[in-house]
């Protein structure tokens, strides 16, 4: 792995649950120094989504994992950190109060223009850390980028996060722990445990066959919001679930920058 800076994957914000973020801390100076180091600059984009997450996990969730992803990609790799986009596609949400979503076109729309300014600037690749299961569209943002001849990829696959729920123990499959489980908990208790309220030491659900989730959305299949085993998330499988996904990522900075990714 490349060595990156920790500084610039600053978080900023209280802790009361009301006012926070996560945001990049760098200078137009830093991004245009770190720009002349390689011919080829790839930019990180978070996306999250601001949905239910039962009662003991924040609407920000997918946000704030995305954001942990993409921060421990900075520490490790010379990319350029971006804000997260924090509201998308969580129609399937719809039914609990505090969801908040875009259309798919307007998701969409946003992820290229957000690409077409990064490439103005000399920025020529651009990586989504997807937080959200939902945002389907997104792969479809990717698979026409690269048609077009643009570096764009979208991280972390299914085999990512198999990967690193493996090595970091974690005991439900990715098939039982859809929402608010096991990985969920535990990226947060090891990344921002003071946005993790009591109760999910109690609050597993399991609903594997899903079929008509879109639809009839997820309060056909859960009452409290939480598909899978929050009860098994520690701080610990946190951080290694963090940890294994910067390794996987090498081979999708590896690709994006070699002569076989330019298009």
């Amino acid at each position: 792995m490349m060595s990156g800076s920790g500084a610039r994957a600053a978080a900023c914000g209280g802790t009361d649950g009301v006012a926070y973020g996560v945001l990049p801390a760098d200078t137009t100076g830093e991004v245009r120094t770190r720009g002349a180091g390689g011919s080829t600059q790839v930019a990180v984009l978070p996306v999250g989504s601001f949905e239910q997450h039962g009662p003991f996990l924040p609407l920000a969730t997918d946000t704030l994992v995305a954001c942990a992803v993409a921060r421990e990609i900075a520490a490790a790799y010379p990319v350029h950190l971006l804000p997260p986009v924090t509201v998308s596609c969580s129609h399937e949400h719809a039914d609990w109060p505090g969801t908040v979503s875009i259309s798919a076109v307007t998701l969409h729309a946003v992820v290229s223009d957000i690409a077409a300014s990064l490439r103005r600037s000399g920025v020529d690749a651009l990586v989504v850390v997807n937080g959200h299961g939902g945002n389907y569209v997104l792969g479809n943002v990717v698979q026409e980028a690269s048609a077009r001849g643009e570096r764009m990829a979208l991280f972390p696959a299914a085999e990512d996060w198999e990967t690193a729920r493996e090595r970091a123990g974690v005991r439900t499959s990715l098939l039982t722990d859809m929402h608010a489980g096991e990985i969920e908990t535990s990226i947060l208790l090891h990344a921002h445990p003071e946005f993790v309220r009591p109760g999910y030491e109690s609050a597993d659900f399991t609903a594997d066959d899903r079929r008509h989730l879109l639809t009839v959305g997820m309060s056909a299949y859960t009452e409290s919001g939480v598909i899978g085993r929050p009860s098994l998330g520690s701080a610990e499988k946190g951080k290694e679930l963090l940890a294994s996904l910067a390794e996987s990522f090498e081979s999708c900075f590896a690709l994006l920058t070699s002569a076989a990714g330019r298009g």
